[in-house]
C-alpha cells in the first residue's frame, strides 16, 4: 500500500502489521517486505500472486473440464453386460469424482470469505482433498482390473479410511486448535496410499500397459509432492511455502485425458473393424442370396416349363386326343361318311393349332383371343360357305383371367363355333364383343336351325363356370346367340 512521504520521520516511524490467521489454514504467508511500491510490486507481489492466485484459476478450470468430460463419458458411454444388464464404466465416474472435489480444494485458494462456519469449511476442504486422494484410488483399482479378482476387492476399505479418517481428524483438530491431530492422520493417510501406489506400480509392471504406465507414474509424483507438503508445510514454520501438490495434480488430468483419446481411438479403431468386417458379411450373404436366387429362378423356370409341357399335353389329351378318338370310333363303325371324318379331324386339327396359339396369349387379353380365333377358324368358315362377321369393338384387359382361364375361354369359344360347323347348318356366324357399365360381353350369333336353349351343353356350361363368366343361351330357329359375360 501507498504511505505517504510527509508520515515517514527518522527515528519515529512505527510500522504496525496486524494478521488474523485461521487454525489449520496454513500455507501462504510470505515475509513482509518494504520498499518502494514498484520494485517491491513487480519483483515480489505480482509473481507471488500469479503462481498462488492465477495459478488456482488455471487449476480449477482444467480440473472442472477434465471431470466433465469423464462425467459425460460416464452417462453415455452405456454398455450391455454378458448378463443383459445396461452397465457403466466406473473409470470414469471415478475420474470424475477426483477432478471435481480437487477442483474446489484449490479454489479455496481463490475463496476470502468462505460461505460456511471455518470449521465447516475446513473439515470441506480436507474432506475433498482425501476424496480426490480416494477417488484416484478407485480409479487406479479399476484400471488395474482388481474389482475381478476377489483377493483384491479388500483394497476399496483403505480407500473409505482416507476420506472418514480425514473428515473426523480434522474436525478434532480444527475444535480443539490442536494441528498435531490432522497433522498424526495425514502421515497415517500418505503411508495408505503409498503403498496403494506401490501395489499399483508392481501391478503395473507386471502387466504393463501404457495406460497404466500413464496413471503410474502421475501416481507416484503425486505421492512424492504429498510428502514433501507434509514435511514443509505441516512440520515445520515455512508459512511462506504453497503445497506442490496443486499442480502435480494436473499430471493425473493429463493421464486421464491420454486415456480418453487411447480408448476412443481404439473404439475408432475397433468399430471400422466392425463395420468391414459387417460389410463382408453382409456381401458375402448378398452373394449366398444372389446364388439362391438364381437357383429359385432356376427351379421356377423349371416348374413353368414343366406346368407348361403338363398343360399342352392335358390341353391336347382333353381337346385334340378327343376328336382323334372321335374320328377313329368313326371309323371302326362303318357309318360315318368321309364329310363327318373330316369335319371330326379338321376340329382335331384347329384344336392343335389354337392349343399352340394359347401358349403366346397374354392373360386376359380377350382382343387378341378372338383375333387369334379368327385367324384359325374364318377359313374353314369360309370352305363351309358360312359367312362370317366381325362386331368386336376395342376391349380392356379382364384382370379375372389368367393364363388358365384365357386358355379355357379359348377352348369355350372354339366350342361354340364348332357346333355351329357341325349342327347348325347356319350361313352366317358373327361374333360379337364389347365393355358396356364395367362388364365385358362376348357374343357369338348364327341363323342356324338352333336348338333347345333349355339343354345347355356341358362343356360350355362347365368351362364357363371355371373362368367365372356368366353364360347365357338364346336359341329359335334363325337365330342363335351363346353370350358370355365378365362383371
Amino acid at each position: 500500500m501507498p504511505v505517504p512521504g510527509r508520515l515517514l520521520k527518522e527515528g519515529e516511524n512505527l510500522l504496525q502489521i496486524r494478521i488474523r490467521a485461521d487454525s489449520e489454514r496454513r500455507a501462504g504467508l510470505s515475509r513482509v517486505t518494504i520498499g518502494p511500491a514498484t520494485p517491491v510490486r513487480t519483483a515480489l507481489f505480482e509473481g507471488a500472486y500469479a503462481w498462488r492466485f492465477t495459478g488456482s484459476v488455471l487449476l480449477t478450470a482444467f480440473s472442472l473440464i477434465v471431470g466433465s468430460i469423464a462425467l459425460a463419458l460416464w452417462f453415455t458411454q452405456v454398455d450391455t453386460g454378458a448378463t443383459g444388464r445396461r452397465q457403466r464404466d466406473a473409470l470414469y465416474f471415478w475420474a470424475a469424482v477426483a477432478e471435481f472435489c480437487w477442483a474446489l480444494r484449490v479454489a479455496d485458494a481463490m475463496i476470502p470469505e468462505p460461505p460456511l462456519p471455518w470449521q465447516l469449511w475446513g473439515v470441506l476442504m480436507a474432506g475433498c482433498y482425501a476424496g480426490w486422494a480416494a477417488s484416484a484410488m478407485m480409479f487406479c483399482y479399476h484400471l488395474a482390473d482388481w474389482v475381478q479378482s476377489p483377493r483384491t476387492r479388500w483394497v476399496r476399505w483403505p480407500t473409505a479410511a482416507v476420506v472418514v479418517g480425514t473428515v473426523v481428524f480434522t474436525w478434532l483438530a480444527l475444535n480443539r486448535e490442536e494441528p498435531r491431530w490432522l497433522t498424526a492422520w495425514l502421515a497415517v493417510e500418505i503411508t495408505i496410499v503409498l503403498g496403494f501406489v506401490a501395489a499399483f506400480a508392481v501391478a503395473t509392471v507386471r502387466r504393463p500397459s501404457v495406460e497404466r504406465l500413464l496413471v503410474a507414474g502421475a501416481a507416484l509424483v503425486t505421492v512424492a509432492f504429498g510428502t514433501r507438503d507434509w514435511l514443509v508445510i505441516r512440520l515445520s514454520d515455512a508459512y511462506g511455502e504453497t503445497t506442490w501438490v496443486r499442480y502435480s495434480s494436473v499430471m493425473f488430468g493429463v493421464a486421464l485425458l491420454l486415456i480418453v483419446l487411447r480408448r476412443f481411438h481404439f473404439a475408432s479403431v475397433q468399430a471400422r473393424g466392425w463395420v468391414k468386417t459387417l460389410a463382408d458379411r453382409v456381401a458375402q450373404r448378398e452373394r449366398e442370396l444372389a446364388s439362391t436366387y438364381a437357383e429359385l429362378e432356376e427351379v421356377a423356370r423349371d416348374q413353368a416349363r414343366t406346368h407348361e409341357r403338363e398343360r399342352i399335353l392335358r390341353d391336347m389329351h382333353d381337346g385334340v386326343g378327343s376328336h382323334i378318338s372321335s374320328a377313329i370310333r368313326q371309323l371302326q363303325s362303318g357309318q360315318t361318311s368321309p364329310e363327318e371324318l373330316l369335319r371330326t379331324l379338321r376340329d382335331s386339327l384347329d384344336q392343335l393349332k389354337l392349343s399352340i396359339d394359347s401358349i403366346h396369349l397374354p392373360p386376359g387379353d380377350i382382343g387378341a383371343l378372338l383375333a387369334a380365333l379368327r385367324y384359325r377358324l374364318e377359313p374353314r368358315l369360309a370352305a363351309a360357305d358360312i359367312a362370317f362377321e366381325w362386331g368386336v369393338d376395342e376391349l380392356p384387359p379382364v384382370t379375372q383371367l389368367d393364363a388358365h382361364a384365357t386358355r379355357q375361354l379359348q377352348f369355350l369359344l372354339f366350342e361354340a363355333i364348332s357346333n355351329v360347323l357341325q349342327h347348325a347348318h347356319a350361313s352366317a356366324l358373327r361374333i360379337e364383343a364389347d365393355a358396356r357399365d364395367g362388364a365385358v360381353r362376348l357374343r357369338v350369333i348364327d341363323n342356324g336351325v338352333g336348338f333347345d336353349a333349355a339343354e345347355v351343353p356341358e362343356a360350355l356350361s362347365k368351362r364357363a363356370a371355371a373362368i367365372g363368366a356368366r353364360l347365357a343361351i338364346e336359341s329359335r330357329p334363325g337365330r342363335t346367340v351363346v353370350q358370355l359375360v365378365f362383371d
